[in-house]
């Protein structure tokens, strides 16, 4: 999964995909504005076929916390 997130990320945003680590703040040190979120979001749940809940998107702060909530769908 993060394989695919950091694909995701590293094509959006324009940057390195080595920049795209799991500790990476999405906008802090990827440099996202909001609609990069949104279009990220909507990005996922397009390829997963999901629902992102507004009150989960608020919580992704890292690359980490992206992959742990789509890892949590798949159980």
């Amino acid at each position: 999964m993060y394989e695919q997130v950091k694909e995701i990320l590293a094509r959006q945003l324009r940057v390195a995909p080595e920049k795209v680590t799991l500790d990476a703040q999405i906008k802090k040190d990827l440099g996202a504005d909001s609609v990069d979120i949104l279009q990220l979001l909507m990005r996922l749940e397009d390829d997963y076929g999901i629902v992102i809940p507004d009150q989960e998107l608020a919580k992704f702060e890292t690359v980490g916390d992206v992959v742990a909530f789509l890892d949590s769908l798949k159980k």
